[in-house]
C-alpha cells in the first residue's frame, strides 16, 4: 500500500493508494473514525458498481450503514441536492459522531464534503474517489462546494476529509469518455509542475500501458498537490496554480449549461486557450500551445473554442471565484513545468479574450 500524509496543523490526514483497497475500507476507516453510524453518499452510476462492496466492509467493521443516492452528473452539485442530503441525514438520525463517506467522482466528493462541513456545524467525512479526476485532484486538499445558477463552486468551504482512500481498480469501469476527462487533470499537473510526467504521458503507447502505471501517476499528482496545499491551504497564492485552464474551462461549462462538455474537456479547452493568450501577451514561450494541443489530441480531448459568444464567456469569467479587487488571477505557463500567476484587469481580459 502507498501512503501519503497531508501535513496541515490540526487537519492531518493520509491518502491510501492500493488496488482492491475497497475490500478493506471498513477496517481502515474504523481505525480513523471509530463511531457507530456511517452514511455513504454516491451517485446512480457508482452505486451499482461499488456501494455493495463498501457497505459490506463497513458493516463487517461494526458500522450501522446507510446509502444516499444522487443522480449522476454535474447538475447534482446543487443547493437542491444539498438540501436533499440534509433531509435524509435528519431522517437517519445522524449525529455529530457519525461519518459521511463520499463514494464517487468529483461531484460526489464536493457535495458530500460541503454537506459534512455544514450539517450540524460539521461532521467527519472520508473521500473514496472512483474517477481519475477525483483520485488525482478533487478529493485532496479540502475544497468542497456546490454550484449556483450563476457559476461553478461559488458556495463552498475548505473542509478536509479524515482520509482519502484510492482504489485504482475503480478506473477499470470508467467509460472511455471519463477516462479521457480525467486525463485532462493529469495533463494539467504535468504542465504546471512536472516535465517528467509530461514525457511519460507523451510516450505511453495506449490506454492499457497508462493504466498499468496508474498508481505511479496517481501518486505523482497527489504528491504535487500535497506540496502545494501544505504551503497554501486557503488558495491565496501558489495553490491557484492548480487552476491552470480552469477560469476559461468553468466559463465554457456554464456557457453550455454543463451539458456539452465534461469538466475535464472544458479544462482542456481552457488550458489550450489561456496558453494561446499567454503567447500573444509574451508570457508563454511561442509553441507551448502546439505542445498542449498535441497531448490533448493524444488523449482525445477538445482544445478549440467553437460556437461560443465571447461576450457571454467574458460575463461568465467575471463571476469566477478568482476575481479580486485587483483583477482576475490567471495561470500561465512559460514552458512545461514552469507555471505562474498573473493578474489581469477586467479591461485587459476583455481585450485579450476578444482576440482569441
Amino acid at each position: 500500500m502507498i501512503t501519503l500524509p497531508i501535513n496541515l496543523p490540526g487537519k492531518e490526514y493520509t491518502i491510501f493508494i492500493e488496488r482492491d483497497i475497497l475490500n478493506s475500507v471498513g477496517n481502515i476507516i474504523k481505525g480513523i473514525v471509530p463511531c457507530k453510524k456511517a452514511v455513504i453518499i454516491t451517485d446512480s452510476n457508482v452505486n451499482k458498481l461499488y456501494s455493495k462492496k463498501v457497505l459490506q466492509s463497513l458493516e463487517d467493521s461494526g458500522y450501522e450503514c446507510h446509502i444516499i443516492e444522487l443522480p449522476a452528473g454535474e447538475t447534482s452539485k446543487s443547493i437542491e441536492m444539498l438540501e436533499f442530503i440534509y433531509e435524509n441525514l435528519v431522517e437517519l438520525n445522524m449525529n455529530r459522531d457519525g461519518i459521511l463517506i463520499a463514494l464517487g467522482g468529483g461531484v460526489i466528493g464536493d457535495i458530500t464534503g460541503f454537506a459534512a462541513a455544514t450539517f450540524l456545524r460539521g461532521i467527519k467525512f472520508i473521500q473514496i474517489p472512483t474517477s481519475i479526476i477525483a483520485q488525482v485532484d478533487s478529493s485532496i486538499g479540502g475544497k468542497v462546494a456546490v454550484n449556483l445558477k450563476s457559476g461553478k463552486n461559488l458556495v463552498g468551504n475548505f473542509y478536509h476529509p479524515k482520509a482519502v482512500i484510492i482504489d485504482p481498480n475503480c478506473l477499470n469501469t470508467l467509460p472511455h469518455k471519463f477516462y479521457c476527462d480525467g486525463m485532462a487533470e493529469v495533463i494539467k499537473y504535468s504542465l504546471i509542475k512536472d516535465k517528467d510526467l509530461f514525457n511519460k504521458l507523451s510516450n505511453y503507447k495506449n490506454k492499457d500501458e497508462l493504466l498499468a502505471n496508474i498508481e505511479d501517476i496517481i501518486y505523482t499528482c497527489c504528491s504535487i498537490k500535497k506540496t502545494i496545499v501544505e504551503k497554501d491551504e486557503l488558495d491565496r497564492g501558489d495553490r491557484m496554480l492548480l487552476n491552470f485552464g480552469h477560469t476559461i474551462g468553468h466559463a465554457v461549462e456554464k456557457y453550455f449549461n454543463y451539458n456539452k462538455y465534461t469538466h475535464g474537456e472544458a479544462i482542456a479547452i481552457g488550458m489550450y486557450n489561456i496558453t494561446l493568450i499567454g503567447e500573444k501577451l509574451g508570457y508563454s514561450t511561442y509553441g507551448c500551445s502546439i505542445v498542449i494541443k498535441d497531448i490533448l489530441k493524444k488523449y482525445e480531448l477538445p482544445f478549440e473554442l467553437i460556437d461560443v459568444d465571447m461576450e457571454v464567456i467574458l460575463d461568465n469569467i467575471k463571476n469566477d471565484k478568482k476575481v479580486f479587487d485587483k483583477g482576475i488571477s490567471f495561470i500561465f505557463i512559460k514552458e512545461i513545468e514552469n507555471s505562474f500567476i498573473k493578474n489581469l484587469s477586467l479591461d485587459q481580459v476583455r481585450k485579450v479574450f476578444l482576440e482569441v
